[in-house]
């Protein structure tokens, strides 16, 4: 199985308006309810895929309760630890006129030590029956600076591995514990690096401790620094459309690779088809499986000199 972590779970709640008007009333169209956070949407793509998927993280209160009342709907298995404040909400609001999205990200409630501690039981018997393990997204307040780092080392002693998608301090000390991968985007790899000259910072994180780097770089696709060698890969076209959720299908393209133990051309190629039919679905943390078929013989890899 692939575990996924979600520390700061969401509902995610999709607004559809004929056009977006700052200072205006808006009249929406279409409302799609979901249960979100970056591992969560990593879990719904995998379960999609056909793997088998159990997400853990912290959800409570009513939102909470909504929250794993639709993930029960899904084949996600559902190992969330309760907390007593509320799970946050996320709004996005797509621009019917030209596909643009607009997101709004509420804070997360504030984990208590007791809780932290009871995750972390949680996730310590979890990695027992893990093929791999992704830890996504950002930290709630009440969990320390450096909890990345100390999951990253719990799954590297159980011979696991694990993959890392956050941002800021977080992935500044969760690299330094080594995981098997981090993907980071564009912003979060500068921010890290001082770089933002792609193919430099990529390599750069890399010395400061990840096993490979896969960056997103958004319309260009990916770039990824591996000990195989340094690849891009991108869609063949540009798309429009909601990009809420791309870099976490992205990751389950990169952890489905993994865990099948194919090539890294071939992960990327997996990573972008799902990232871009994410793009072109049109609920947030979906993609279009019509789409996604159709795309992964056109998704172009290109080998770079290191």
């Amino acid at each position: 199985m692939i575990v996924t972590v979600t520390l700061n779970t969401a509902l995610d709640l999709t607004y559809r308006v004929p056009a977006l008007v700052p200072r205006a009333s808006h009249r929406i169209t279409q409302v799609v309810e979901r249960p979100g956070g970056k591992g969560l949407n990593v879990a719904r793509v995998l379960a999609a895929l056909g793997y088998e998927t159990v997400a853990t993280g912290f959800a409570g209160g009513a939102t909470g309760a909504v929250l794993r009342e639709a993930l029960a709907a899904t084949p996600v298995r559902d190992e969330l630890v309760t907390t007593a404040g509320p799970t946050r909400r996320t709004v996005a609001v797509v621009d019917a006129s030209d596909g643009d999205t607009t997101q709004l990200n509420e804070p997360g409630p504030t984990v208590s030590p007791a809780e932290w501690e009871s995750f972390r039981e949680r996730f310590a018997r979890l990695l027992g029956g893990a093929a791999a393990v992704a830890l996504c997204g950002s930290l709630p307040p009440g969990v320390h600076v450096g909890a990345y780092a100390e999951l990253v080392r719990l799954a590297r002693a159980a011979g696991v591995p694990v993959l890392l998608d956050t941002s800021g301090e977080p992935l500044r000390r969760g690299i330094a514990a080594r995981p098997d991968l981090v993907k980071p985007n564009a912003d979060e790899l500068a921010q890290l690096t001082g770089s933002r000259e792609s193919r430099r910072a990529a390599l750069d994180a890399r010395r400061r401790g990840a096993h490979a780097v896969v960056a997103s770089l958004g319309p260009e696709g990916l770039l990824a620094a591996t000990p195989d060698g340094l690849w891009r890969a991108a869609p063949p076209a540009a798309v429009r459309g909601n990009p809420t959720g791309a870099g976490d299908s992205a990751v389950a393209g990169l952890l489905s690779g993994l865990v099948d133990g194919v090539p890294w051309p071939d992960r990327l190629v997996r990573a972008v088809a799902l990232s871009t039919a994410t793009v072109l679905s049109p609920v947030a943390g979906e993609f279009d499986a019509g789409a996604y078929e159709e795309l992964l013989p056109r998704v172009k890899v290109t080998e770079e000199i290191v």
